[in-house]
């Protein structure tokens, strides 16, 4: 009976290697995404030459300078976002299969990328999360066309509310590094 119990274990224990799969996928995923996003990117300045093309109406160049800010956004939105899914491939990996030792005797390695348990993996996602938040809200907040007293309310609330969120994220961050010292 011993035997068999060792044996179950053993396989259940062995059963989180499942995530390795998602691991490959969600590096697969922040390949794709900063593919994806530098051809954006590259998209972009290549056509920023049409800007000074001397036959641009005012309306034109307003128009492109407009498209401009919100594609610069969008790179930056998915470039974040293939942060977030390498540090999700990354965490789950030192998470469930094994610590990277390559990136814990690294100096380049920020830290980041080191995952401690689950609450750093969450945490570091957020962070990332919330930036990616911000960045929508921002291209979202440059095609706004405030038309009453409401919207321009509601565009103050949002950044009010992004500005607790960061001041929130920021307390927290110093509150990790001097545990002592709040207490």
């Amino acid at each position: 009976m011993k035997f068999l119990e060792r044996l179950f274990e053993g396989a259940l224990w062995n059963s989180r290697f499942v995530v390795v799969i998602a691991v490959v996928a969600s590096i697969a995923t922040a390949f794709a995404m900063f593919f994806i996003s530098t051809m954006d990117a590259w998209y972009l300045v290549s056509h920023i030459f049409q800007y000074l093309g001397s036959d641009l109406t005012i309306e034109a160049r307003k128009t492109l300078h407009d498209d401009t800010i919100t594609h610069v956004v969008e790179v930056v939105d998915g470039y974040l976002l293939a942060l977030v899914m390498l540090i999700f491939s990354l965490g789950m990996y030192e998470l469930f299969v094994s610590d990277i030792d390559a990136a814990r005797h690294s100096k380049a390695s920020s830290k980041i990328l080191v995952i401690e348990n689950l609450d750093d993996l969450k945490s570091r996602l957020a962070k990332v999360i919330l930036m990616i938040l911000i960045v929508l809200l921002f291209e979202r907040a440059v095609k706004m066309h405030i038309e009453t007293m409401l919207d321009l309310v509601y565009l103050g609330t949002s950044i009010a509310l992004i500005g607790v969120a960061l001041y929130l994220s920021h307390a927290a961050d110093r509150q990790e590094e001097s545990p002592g010292a709040h207490k």
